[in-house]
């Protein structure tokens, strides 16, 4: 089998597999010339609401706008005196960004084995007007704390388990998601009125309130919704094959002294498995063997938030720390519905023989 080329993502597939029907949609909305905020804005905005459980979704333009957004909103209920938040160690900066950009001071905590949040580390919870979540990889997240703010980055987690959203939630249909935009988008999903209200707002430069707030402008475009419409059909599906492929990996790594699966066992029904990491010796040695076998892979993160320069000043963990260690053992397998049996075989023998 030497020879086959795995890609990273499946996107240029999936297109290939909706091609007509997204071709149609959007041929429609061209046609209408209603481009924006229209019908297929709102039923799309409906369906997120209903999935995750909620009373409201509002879509923007990214996912990193959205956690802005809330973050704006709980900053101006708060006082707007930049109160803190604590953020894991373990994620995209665009989920620090999003808090500083909005005026939040930020703490960084140290995670778990698997990149979470440590929420038993977190002794100073008084200190903290909000706690941000991150439900890396796809992990659902398991609060285990009591705090009267907690935010969730849900760029990665949102399809996990039952979908139900328990507090203010950012969505991100980033091209490389589960749910994915051909471009940016993202979405607010919350059971908060007032949160729903500003969000609306905020994403049309303020004008939902005669300009009574500042804004941006911050929207999904009906050709984005209405493709949306179309991918949505076809989430179950996918969610399900991409199920099926963690499975039949993580029984393949359990005999692997030098492997360890970065999905727990017990949050197996409970994850969205939005990416298949694994804990690995000899990390930057197996991607290179890897990547002549033709598999491409990725590393998430080379670097934890604490070890970035923009956040290295910060209150936060050490280099001794769990995540820090974490991001010198993590590589991402490519995962994705439309791999073939054949590759999917492919990449966990090459795994295995590269230990």
């Amino acid at each position: 089998m030497h020879g086959l080329k795995v890609a990273f993502t499946g996107l240029p597939r999936q297109y290939n597999n909706l091609r007509e029907e997204i071709l149609d949609v959007t041929d429609i909305v061209l046609r209408s010339g209603n481009l924006m905020n229209s019908y297929y804005t709102a039923e799309f905005e409906y369906w997120l609401a209903q999935k995750n459980q909620v009373k409201y979704a509002i879509t923007c333009h990214s996912g990193t706008q959205a956690l802005e957004i809330i973050a704006s909103h709980y900053r101006d209920v708060l006082g707007g005196r930049h109160p803190r938040v604590l953020i894991p160690a373990m994620t995209y900066p665009a989920t620090a960004n999003a808090f500083a950009t909005s005026g939040w001071n930020i703490d960084i905590g140290d995670t778990d084995r698997y990149g979470i949040l440590d929420t038993s580390k977190v002794t100073r919870q008084s200190e903290y007007q909000a706690i941000c979540m991150v439900g890396l990889y796809g992990a659902a997240v398991d609060y285990n704390i009591e705090h009267q703010l907690i935010i969730e980055d849900g760029a990665q987690h949102w399809l996990a388990g039952n979908c139900h959203r328990s507090g203010p939630t950012a969505i991100s249909f980033d091209p490389t998601k589960n749910l994915p935009n051909y471009g940016n988008g993202g979405a607010i999903v919350t059971d908060n009125r007032a949160l729903a209200d500003y969000a609306k707002s905020w994403c049309n430069n303020g004008k939902t309130f005669k300009h009574a707030d500042f804004g941006s402008n911050s929207r999904m475009s009906e050709i984005d919704c209405a493709q949306m419409l179309v991918k949505k059909r076809y989430i179950d599906a996918w969610q399900l094959q991409r199920s099926k492929i963690a499975k039949y990996w993580m029984a393949r790594l359990e005999k692997s002294s030098s492997i360890r699966c970065l999905i727990d066992n017990g949050n197996f029904h409970s994850h969205s498995f939005h990416k298949f990491v694994i804990d690995i010796d000899n990390r930057d040695l197996v991607q290179k063997k890897l990547l002549e076998l033709g598999i491409e892979t990725k590393i998430h993160y080379q670097n934890p938030l604490h070890e970035l320069a923009a956040y290295k000043d910060l209150p936060g963990p050490s280099l001794l720390s769990v995540a820090s260690s974490l991001a010198r053992r993590c590589l991402t397998l490519p995962l994705y519905p439309e791999l073939s049996d054949l590759e999917i075989d492919y990449i966990i023998d090459s795994v295995l023989n590269c230990v």
